[in-house]
């Protein structure tokens, strides 16, 4: 049974969405705030998030981002933002799909038939392929990463990372065994308008090493493909 994470603090919005969502055999969890929204993630797995963006504790788009960080769980954007660039700014963060909800949508109820529509859609492009499964702990024999928490562990105790270090650490663990090309992993982690500063990447990977790596000079776990990229090998 699809498992479906309403994100809204609109009571009458969430109401709406749980009633016919279960009629239609769906599984519905509920937030009104952000906070909330990541810990049910992590604790109940959903199928599919729809998430408003004006949430009391936090915007919308840190939600995306915090999800994004451990899990490709498709995210639908139910929002009273109309402007083009709020809705590129929620799909560059990880949406998937975004539906505005119209003007008066508080006494005019939103479609929610292209609503259910855009839901099916999203549930069936994110259907694993090859028994992939996600995971929001990655432990090594040196060490643990929490994608959840933010947090990594060495020998007992946090390992304190920059905001660039996790980020750059947090887009390898994501693609783990698998290479990530030097301007991917620009873009991710500096922005699109980065792609040949590899100087940058140097110079943090050898940063990650010498607080992660047993051995820095030759690491196990961050592996350099000469002229590619990166791979993160447990």
């Amino acid at each position: 049974m699809t498992r479906v994470l309403v994100v809204d603090d609109e009571p009458h919005i969430v109401s709406a969405l749980v009633i016919n969502l279960e009629a239609r055999t769906y599984e519905v969890d509920s937030a009104s705030d952000g906070a909330t929204a990541l810990e049910l993630a992590a604790a109940r797995h959903p199928d599919v998030v729809v998430l408003d963006l004006g949430l009391p504790d936090m915007d919308g788009i840190e939600v995306i981002r915090g999800l994004r960080g451990w899990t490709r769980v498709p995210v639908l954007v139910l929002s009273a933002r109309h402007s083009s660039d709020e809705k590129v700014e929620a799909l560059d963060a990880g949406a998937d799909d975004y539906v505005t909800k119209p003007f008066g949508y508080v006494t005019k109820p939103f479609g929610m038939d292209e609503l259910l529509a855009r839901l099916r859609a999203a549930v069936r492009r994110a259907e694993p392929v090859g028994g992939e499964q996600e995971v929001s702990v990655v432990e090594t024999e040196g060490f643990t990463v929490d994608l959840v928490a933010k947090k990594v562990h060495r020998e007992g105790r946090d390992v304190r990372l920059t905001p660039t270090e996790w980020h750059l650490l947090e887009v390898l663990v994501c693609n783990t065994g698998r290479l990530v090309s030097q301007k991917q992993l620009l873009q991710e982690v500096w922005g699109p308008s980065y792609g040949t500063e590899t100087n940058y990447l140097r110079v943090y990977m050898a940063q990650l090493r010498r607080k992660l790596e047993a051995d820095p000079s030759h690491p196990r776990h961050f592996v350099t493909e000469p002229g590619m990229g990166y791979r993160f090998e447990r």
